[in-house]
């Protein structure tokens, strides 16, 4: 019998880059500038270590990643494709979400599709607008309904704003014509960028528990 043993792959921690400067070693620090080796602290030495180190493992996994992802949306658009030729269907593209499990019903992976969109200057109109619609209506419309619209339109850390949240603003209902100039504003300042796919993987113990994610995010681990 052949037991299989796994063996963690080495990352090699890249060194720091070193310029040799008349016999002496120099490393460039954050100004850009050539400071000796020998006149950096040690601490500072062993935090560009530790970083290095970190980042070496960190850019191993994410090309790790990368190639999972690939290799997951060959194997599925591969199966896809193969069941498609069995009923004898000619697809051009397969889009939209599709889940697969395992003959167990332990195992499931799921894609889902997702719209890309960005907002076009459209968007700058239809919030000045909306702002002169809450002005008028600041003694009549209720404290929520304001803070839907105001919520709408802010922006997030890279300075866009979210479509889930514009898209619900569209839904509000109001006969006047500043607002529909507005939603009608919002409409055509939609750009498609394309769409994105997510991969979700989920496992259970059994057949009657709850299925679990399996988390690969920094973060959620």
């Amino acid at each position: 019998m052949i037991e299989a043993q796994t063996q963690e792959r080495a990352v090699p921690t890249p060194t720091a880059p070193v310029v040799p400067v008349n016999g002496q070693d120099y490393m460039h620090d954050v100004r850009g500038n050539l400071v000796p080796v020998a006149a950096i602290k040690t601490t500072d030495l062993l935090m560009d270590e530790v970083v290095r180190k970190i980042h070496a493992y960190a850019t191993d996994l994410s090309d790790q990643i990368k190639r999972f992802k690939e290799h997951t949306s060959d194997d599925v658009y591969g199966f896809l494709a193969l069941l498609a030729q069995e009923y004898g269907l000619v697809r051009g593209g397969i889009k939209g979400n599709v889940m697969l499990q395992s003959f167990d019903g332990l195992l499931r992976v799921t894609v889902q599709t997702a719209e890309r969109v960005t907002f076009g200057p459209e968007l700058q109109q239809a919030k000045a607008l909306v702002d002169e619609c809450l002005v008028e209506w600041a003694s009549t419309s209720g404290p929520e309904i304001q803070a839907i619209v105001q919520d709408a339109f802010n922006v997030d850390k890279q300075g866009e704003v979210s479509p889930t949240r514009l898209f619900q603003l569209l839904r509000l209902k109001s006969e006047d014509p500043r607002w529909l100039r507005a939603m009608q504003a919002i409409t055509d300042s939609i750009r498609p960028l394309g769409t994105k796919e997510y991969f979700r993987f989920h496992r259970r113990e059994t057949r009657t528990s709850a299925w679990k994610l399996v988390v690969i995010d920094l973060a959620a681990a």
